[in-house]
């Protein structure tokens, strides 16, 4: 037996042990590790797994992904122990704002409304009007009275959303590293491989390489729409843990990989070790100060109210 293996076996019956004793959850984001995705009672995108956390009757929730959605969890789920595998793994896109900076803008623009999108820090989505997903961005920017708005912080989600609604869209200069990697050329040479597959890639990608895809959606748009179309091939233009998910639950299908460059570091630093040491030592505890979390929940539970 491999020593990997071995390893993978010993952290992995030490999780099960630990999540019964302390009546842990563990939620996986689509793009953690395989092994990690296998060990999780839920995979999913980040506000999907904090809506499922809130409602479980765990004590403790482990989120393996980055800050921000493990933040969106304690910020749902207040009477509940939050624990991130590792405090490090942080999301750049969300690093782009700060609410000093959003206080600036709303300065600048102040007729202007204020969406932010989940990928962003506990104190941005305090100081927002609404938050929205991937999923619901457009709805989101629908549902406003406000005829122009603040788009914080992914530019390219929101030049996305503009060219399907008459809002004026204010965009701020932010970007997923991961998903702007991705080039147009990367999907003309996939298509070209492969010229039966369907390309299906996520909104926070460049507006050019969204014009080339048959379908734009969001990680757990994408899971679904593999499940329920008729298509054996496809080109995923996101990052690669969700190939991997989508492989494991459609085994008679194909996933391609839109570009090899499509890997988030941030979110494989979580490793079943960390996993098991989160749980043995009750350690790396994501606390959101009542008076923001009060307020970043109003955001999000506004964005729950629009009709989809």
């Amino acid at each position: 037996m491999p020593e990997e293996y071995q390893d993978d076996r010993f952290y992995i019956d030490k999780i099960n042990r630990l999540r019964k004793e302390k009546k842990a959850i563990i939620l996986a984001h689509n793009y953690q590790r395989g092994e990690v995705q296998d060990i999780a009672d839920f995979n999913g995108d980040s506000l999907e797994l904090s809506r499922k956390a809130a409602k479980t009757e765990a004590e403790v929730i482990v989120f393996c992904g980055v800050k921000f959605m493990a933040e969106s969890a304690a910020i749902l789920s207040p009477d509940k122990v939050v624990l991130i595998p590792v405090p490090e793994a942080g999301c750049p896109l969300a690093d782009m704002i700060t609410v000093e900076a959003l206080r600036a803008k709303k300065k600048e623009y102040p007729e202007a409304a204020v969406i932010c999108y989940v990928n962003s820090s506990a104190e941005v989505k305090a100081e927002s009007d609404i938050c929205c997903t991937s999923t619901n961005a457009l709805q989101v920017v629908n549902s406003l009275k406000e005829e122009r708005i603040i788009f914080v912080p992914d530019e390219n989600l929101g030049r996305y959303v503009v060219t399907q609604t008459d809002k004026e869209l204010i965009f701020w200069k932010g970007f997923c590293p991961t998903h702007y990697r991705v080039l147009p050329e990367d999907i003309i040479k996939a298509k070209e491989r492969h010229p039966r597959a369907k390309v299906v890639v996520h909104p926070e990608c460049r507006l050019d390489v969204i014009m080339l895809a048959d379908e734009v959606l969001s990680t757990g748009g994408i899971v679904k729409y593999a499940q329920d179309v008729g298509v054996k091939e496809f080109i995923v233009g996101t990052e690669m843990g969700l190939v991997y998910r989508l492989q494991k639950e459609n085994p008679r299908k194909r996933f391609y990989l839109a570009t090899e460059k499509l890997i988030c570091p941030n979110m494989k630093l979580t490793t079943l070790e960390k996993v098991a040491n989160a749980l043995e030592k009750t350690e790396h505890r994501v606390i959101v100060p009542e008076e923001i979390r009060l307020r970043a929940k109003q955001s999000l539970d506004r964005m729950l109210q629009v009709k989809m």
